[in-house]
């Protein structure tokens, strides 16, 4: 059994690792006092990589996270910008803008 400060075990993690899975436990202590024990899985996961699982986007086909990225999925889920998006504001929108927090009235 090793024992190591949590500095050192932050510095070393990966060679902390490496001996949990060779079978040794790992003992982490702050100061002289224990904290925490590495131990090994009782199964290894699968593949020997661990994966985050993607978030559903809600289209077919979206991508996996694992084959090689396809341009072109999300064609139909989004689109162009409407060209109402480039207006000019109307004044009702100016003055809110030029009048709230953001833009203090200039005149206080």
């Amino acid at each position: 059994m090793t024992k190591v400060t949590i500095h050192a075990a932050k510095t070393n993690l990966s060679k902390l690792i490496a001996k949990v899975e060779a079978g040794e436990e790992v003992v982490i202590c702050r100061g002289d006092k224990e904290v925490a024990k590495l131990v090994a899985v009782d199964k290894p996961a699968q593949g020997g990589r661990v994966r985050e699982e993607q978030a559903p986007w809600g289209s077919p086909g979206a991508w996996d996270g694992k084959s090689p990225r396809k341009p072109g999925l999300l064609k139909g889920v989004i689109g162009p910008t409407p060209e109402e998006a480039f207006a000019p504001l109307t004044d009702e929108e100016l003055a809110e803008w030029e009048g709230g927090p953001v833009f203090p009235d200039e005149r206080t």
